[in-house]
This record gives structure tokens, sequence and C-alpha cells, in this order.
């Protein structure tokens, strides 16, 4: 099965425009080859559409909770690493059209470029079949990490900033200890300082770089 094939079977729909589908599984660094534009544009519409989607699932489930608990619950299911989870579960990086040094180099199992690619497919899912066919795709592939978010969640960042609140600390201090790779798939590495405790974690985006280090810290901090 070929990636589109793949694609139309994961999405639960035939496409009717099958290019927009070729576009949403091409990384930028595989643009322009056969005329297929990359899936940034569409990874833009599919970012807001997943919002929208989200959202109104989320009014639907919590009906009593306000905008301040609403809000991190979207923020959580709509984040890089977790569209990224889905992405991977689902094979999503296969499906992908990347230049082959890039491909050589890992970047289609990237987190960042996976959780983008899974956007681009709904924002593609969207123009072709409307926004019944994306809300049944999103609700089927979401289901589980949805039932598995009882309470809202706090980023990590924020979680961390409490515990040294709490502990009348300075607030943790992160520093970007590098920055390598081309600009349409950058790495950093970020470490975070609370204390005499220290983490490092790296991602594609300095702010996601930040969050996993955040998190890494506060797996080994005392309760």
């Amino acid at each position: 099965m070929n990636g589109l094939d793949a694609a139309q079977a994961l999405l639960g729909h035939d496409f009717s425009r099958p290019e927009l589908l070729a576009e949403a599984l091409t990384h930028r660094s595989a643009a322009g080859a056969k005329g297929v534009g990359s899936n940034e544009r569409l990874e833009f519409i599919g970012d807001r559409v997943l919002g929208l989607v989200v959202a109104e699932w989320l009014i639907e489930r919590f009906p009593n909770e306000q905008e301040g608990k609403l809000g991190p619950r979207l923020a959580a299911l709509v984040s890089k690493p977790s569209l990224a989870a889905i992405a991977e579960a689902h094979e999503v990086g296969a499906m992908l059209s990347v230049a082959p040094g890039e491909a050589k180099r890992g970047v289609s199992t990237q987190a960042n470029v996976m959780a983008d690619a899974l956007e681009a497919m709904i924002g593609a899912l969207y123009l072709d079949a409307g926004l019944a066919a994306v809300k049944a795709f999103i609700r089927r592939v979401m289901t589980d990490v949805m039932v598995a978010q009882a309470a809202p969640p706090k980023d990590p960042k924020t979680a961390l900033q409490e515990w040294a609140l709490k502990r009348a600390l300075p607030l943790p201090a992160y520093t970007v200890v590098s920055q390598s790779g081309p600009s349409h798939a950058p790495l950093f590495v970020v470490r975070v300082s609370v204390g005499n405790a220290s983490a490092e974690a790296k991602a594609g985006a300095k702010r996601a770089a930040e969050q996993e280090a955040a998190r890494m810290l506060l797996e080994e901090l005392p309760e």
C-alpha cells in the first residue's frame, strides 16, 4: 500500500481531489517534485479545523467547565506531542514524501514533522470532504486521549514554576544549549534549572524543548 492509499484508509475517505492529500503528505524538503507543493498551507488550515472540532468536543464532554479549565484541556490535546503520538501510532511518518537526504536523517520520524503532517491531512480532509468527515476522523483517533484526560492538565512549564514557588525557590531558568539543523528541520537543545537541579531536552521547536525539559525535571524532583 502506497502513502496515498494508506492515508486514505486512515482518514476513512476516498479523495475526489487526491492532489490535496498528496500535498498534505509532502514535506517541505520534497516540495516541487512532480509539481507538488509542501504541506505547510494545509497544516495551517488543519490546525484551525482541529482546534474547532476538539473545542466543540470539550464543550460537549464537560458541559459544566469554564474557559479556565477548557483552555488547558484543548492546549494539551492539540499539542505537538499529543499529535505526534497519534501520528506515530498510525505510522504517518511512513506515508510522507521526503527528500532522500532528509529521509536518511530520519526527518519523517521526527515528532514535529509527524504532528505537522497529521494537521495537514486534517486540512486536506476538510477541503475535500467537509467538517463532518473531519469530526468523525478526529473523534476516532483521539478518543483514547480524550477519555484519559480526567482532570484539566497543567503544562510542564507551569507545573514546574508552581513547584518552585511553593518552595520559595527562584523561577525556573531556561537556556538554549545548542541549535542545529537546517531551517526547515531545526533541532533545539534546552536546559532548565531550578535551584541545584537541572534537565536537558531536545525538540524541533524551542518551546517544545522547554516543555520537555520541564517535564523531565519534574519527574526527578520530589513531590
